[in-house]
């Protein structure tokens, strides 16, 4: 039975509002949440929505968790959509995944009442999360539902105990990241989820007495099933977030344990920490320490908790694994994360895996890879070059049903039973596995070539004032195909390090590195120009670049000033 092996543990502990002084907490046992799961199902299976579609929008909040099990352990399908999607986005996918209802928060009201009324979209139902009552007909407030469960299943109703799932059917539709136009709809099972999640077990162990940070969407396959249902399979606490520039208060006075993350806000907080460290002049000392450690813990002693403690406190002071996806870490983090004692683990997947395909483990890691295939997961290459080089194919229960009414790109996804990833990687010797990049990516030259940016991005990266980076290709002329760099640097980082620098040289200090970096490669690797702004780049809600649009917008600024 859900939650019965922890019925007194806290399973979700956040701020009933994070602007009120004196802060004051909720705590939710695993008992309540099991009795609010049920009262809200049987709410929605006696409005007979058994089988029926449910869509859910909204921040990283209790009442999200409580619809997402709600509506997936009442036999019914869920469809989670991003809370930063423009109106025109939510509209389309609305309309595409055909949903019954729609739990969603206020702020979203205008939209979903005008949805509502639009006889071209089957929009029956809408349930506000944070609305006060019902006195508006058009509108059922979330506690209401609530009630309306518990009052009856206090009258003896069975609706919710006697649900028979089928663990092999669409339990779930999930939306890739992309336009309204080439936005998928993934199907997966329940059977797809719980395999992943059973898999996790042996790379990395999530305990009773651990607490994780929600900081990621939680409509995003990896935080909801990472963070949501193995921290809730695994009896912890789950914590939510305030906000990114909460991130470190909230590790500290939640005294998290395990942080699901993105790269990007990772290596933010290394770069930081390695700096004061810089400032106070203390790098040499922990470089001799970070040696002693490393020699010691060959023999057993484990002694980081100790010498590294005012490092480790800057994370909250328990922290001891991180695990992230979406992107590759910066090496130097990784190795400096695992120097302090705080374990980093990569994982690799997909929405249409479930999604972890390949992680490290917690004491088998090899920096720079994506770890090796779960248990239950088979990778191969196809098609590999001289070098290993090829696409990364998968196997496994946790591959998708399919796209939702979409024959052609469910047969193209897939070569002789293999689900295609579109990335690009190689095994090494060990069976680890590296990932090159994007087939979409992949910057084919006149001669016939193959240059990979993410292997000239993790070098630029390393540079210390780049907050980000993108490397593609642009047709100069007839004859050639120029890489490009578009480098972000930070501000904050410039004016400190570099003061006597004026803004308009940044660009040539910048091409002077990045030739430095041409000189380690292959002529044919080399980098032509760099375009320097200090302008973030359009980002999906997981912190990726999307690399389309960026590059198009790039495009059109360099068209206006005529280069």
């Amino acid at each position: 039975m859900l939650g019965k092996n922890y019925a007194n543990n806290i399973a979700y502990k956040y701020k009933k509002n994070p602007e009120e002084k004196p802060v004051k907490y909720v705590e939710k046992k695993y008992s309540q949440v099991v009795k609010d799961v049920k009262a809200l199902a049987t709410a929605l299976l006696d409005m007979g929505f058994k089988g029926k579609r449910v869509a859910l929008i909204g921040e990283n909040r209790y009442e999200w968790v409580i619809s997402y099990l709600a509506v997936t352990c009442g036999g019914m399908v869920i469809a989670p959509l991003d809370k930063a999607l423009p109106d025109k986005e939510i509209t389309s996918l609305i309309k595409r995944s055909e949903v019954d209802a729609v739990i969603y928060e206020k702020k979203h009201q205008e939209l979903f009442e005008k949805l509502k009324a639009d006889s071209e979209i089957n929009l029956n139902t809408l349930i506000c999360i944070n609305k006060d009552d019902d006195t508006d007909n058009e509108t059922i407030s979330f506690e209401s539902l609530l009630e309306k469960g518990r009052k009856l299943i206090k009258e003896k109703s069975k609706l919710y105990d006697e649900i028979t799932i089928d663990a092999n059917s669409m339990s779930i539709m999930l939306f890739t990241s992309g336009t309204t136009s080439a936005a998928k709809i993934v199907m997966l099972s329940q059977d797809n989820i719980l395999s992943n999640l059973y898999a996790y077990q042996t790379h990395f162990k999530i305990n009773q007495d651990d607490t994780l940070l929600s900081f990621l969407p939680i409509h995003h396959t990896f935080e909801c099933s990472i963070t949501m249902l193995y921290g809730f399979y695994s009896g912890a606490t789950i914590a939510f977030c305030d906000g990114l520039r909460y991130i470190q208060a909230n590790l500290k006075e939640y005294e998290v344990s395990i942080f699901v993350a993105v790269p990007l806000v990772l290596e933010t907080m290394y770069k930081k920490i390695m700096k004061a460290i810089a400032d106070q002049g203390k790098t040499k000392l922990i470089n001799t320490m970070t040696k002693i450690s490393n020699g010691l813990l060959k023999v057993h002693i484990d002694i980081r908790k100790i010498v590294f403690k005012q490092i480790i406190d800057n994370f909250g002071g328990k922290l001891r694994m991180v695990l992230y996806g979406a992107a590759s870490l910066d090496k130097d983090t990784i190795i400096g994360l695992n120097n302090f004692g705080i374990n980093s683990i990569q994982g690799y997947g997909l929405t249409e895996t479930s999604p972890v395909l390949t992680a490290e483990a917690e004491n088998k890691h090899k920096p720079g890879s994506i770890g090796y295939p779960l248990d239950n997961v088979e990778i191969k290459i196809d098609n590999p070059d001289k070098e290993g080089v090829g696409e990364i194919l998968a196997k496994g229960p946790n591959i998708m049903l399919g796209y939702y009414k979409d024959e052609k790109k469910t047969k193209e996804a897939f070569k002789d039973g293999w689900f295609k990833t579109g990335d690009y990687g190689y095994i090494d010797d060990e069976g680890f596995i590296f990932i090159t990049g994007r087939k979409n990516d992949i910057i084919v030259l006149r001669n016939g070539k193959n240059v990979y940016p993410q292997e000239l991005e993790f070098l630029i990266s390393k540079l210390p004032y780049v907050a980000e980076c993108m490397v593609f290709a642009r047709n100069e002329s007839n004859t050639d195909t120029a890489i490009v760099a578009k480098i972000v640097y930070n501000k904050e980082v410039m004016e400190k390090d570099y003061p006597d620098t004026k803004k308009e040289d940044y660009e040539k200090m910048i091409w002077k590195d990045v030739k430095e970096i041409n000189k380690t490669l292959p002529t044919f690797k080399h980098i032509k120009k760099v375009i320097v702004t200090d302008e973030p780049m359009i980002k999906t809600t997981t912190q990726k670049v999307k690399r389309n649009e960026e590059i198009k917008k790039t495009e059109k600024e360099l068209q206006k000033v005529g280069k």
